[in-house]
């Protein structure tokens, strides 16, 4: 954005590539053979909510792609939709497909983060996709409180940051410990 859009009204900045969501399933097979975390067949995408009335248009729209995938459920004032597919693939193409539709609504503002859960390591790991900035970010809670391991999450992040888009600002790494998944 430069002076002259600040001058004359021009305030909307370009969203990050919605595509990078993508590279999470070209980055599974890593995830599976070196860190032996799959799938847990749950994804979610997490939102600000939107006005009932805009928000029923919105999901008119949406519910004959979420028929049979995927449940809502609101915590802490967002809104989450919720994917169950065992297919990693089949979980980002769904999550895209509803960041896209509520984009073309004009709600991609509204749009937080999409959350996919791995099992297979010492605790459940779950890459996290944050619209704004368009990168990843692994998150590893212990189970215990609102503690995480850091450490994993560090090893996570130096073994994949060369396969996914990892946000490199770790101040920018929120946890999401009620996710709904």
């Amino acid at each position: 954005m430069g002076l002259r859009d600040v001058l004359f009204g021009k305030k909307k900045l370009a969203g990050p590539a919605r595509e990078r969501l993508f590279a999470l399933t070209t980055a599974a097979v890593t995830l599976d053979t070196e860190l032996g975390l799959r799938t847990a067949g749950d994804a979610g995408i997490v939102f600000k909510p939107l006005s009932a009335g805009e928000f029923v248009r919105a999901e008119h729209d949406l519910q004959q792609l979420l028929d049979g995938v995927a449940s809502g459920s609101g915590s802490f004032g967002y809104t989450w939709i919720i994917v169950r597919d065992p297919d990693l693939e089949d979980q980002v193409t769904t999550i895209h497909a509803v960041a896209q539709g509520l984009e073309e609504q004009g709600f991609g503002s509204q749009l937080l983060a999409a959350v996919f859960k791995f099992d297979g390591g010492k605790h459940p790991v779950y890459w996290i996709y944050g619209y704004k900035r368009g990168a990843f970010w692994p998150f590893v809670p212990t189970g215990e409180d609102q503690k995480r391991d850091n450490a994993e999450e560090l090893e996570l992040k130096a073994k994949l940051e060369k396969e996914l888009p990892v946000e490199q600002d770790l101040t920018r790494w929120f946890g999401v410990f009620d996710a709904p998944l």
